[in-house]
């Protein structure tokens, strides 16, 4: 549920910063996006391993 409520406020603020033209905090190129994507998805691994414990 957090995942999902966490990727809806995203595409929001991503839609939004467009929308507005203010600048989007977050790299603009496909690779940099891709570096959040799998910096987040490693944070969120280690927690579920941490939680587990």
């Amino acid at each position: 549920m957090k995942s999902a409520i966490g990727l809806a406020i995203g595409f929001l603020l991503g839609a939004g910063c467009r929308y507005f033209e203010i600048p989007v905090p977050s790299p603009p190129k496909l690779l940099g996006a891709l570096l959040v994507v799998a910096t987040t998805a490693g944070y969120m691994v280690a927690d579920q391993y941490l939680m587990g414990r």
